[in-house]
């Protein structure tokens, strides 16, 4: 059974923004530390933000001042915003428990940055 289901990806100009969208499908996601991962090919996933239960938020230094995320634990839900997006940023952009995701991944949502 999927319990994670990201979208909100596509493709977009370097500057431009994009919204990517986390359903969590197991009650535990609503209680724990969730984050966004990002993955290109021969490279390893890298997590670029995530948001604690209380809604307290990290960012790596990459991402940070540009990427805003949010969650809505009734929904069971987590957003990341991303703004002022560069090439660098293209991959595919999955959600996870963090800073430790849990060993089942979802589809992933794939981010396409052209400059």
């Amino acid at each position: 059974q999927v319990q994670l289901v990201e979208s909100g990806g596509g493709w977009v100009q370097a500057g431009g923004s994009l919204r990517l969208s986390c359903a969590a499908h197991e009650s535990t996601f609503r209680i724990i530390t969730m984050g966004w991962y990002r993955q290109v090919p021969g490279k390893q996933r890298e997590l670029v933000a995530q948001i604690s239960f209380e809604g307290v938020p990290t960012y790596a230094d990459s991402v940070k001042d540009r990427f805003t995320i949010a969650r809505d634990t009734l929904a069971n839900t987590i957003d990341l915003q991303m703004n002022s997006l560069q090439p660098e940023d293209t991959a595919v952009y999955y959600c996870n428990s963090a800073p430790r995701p849990l060993d089942s991944w979802g589809q992933g949502t794939q981010v396409t940055v052209s400059s």
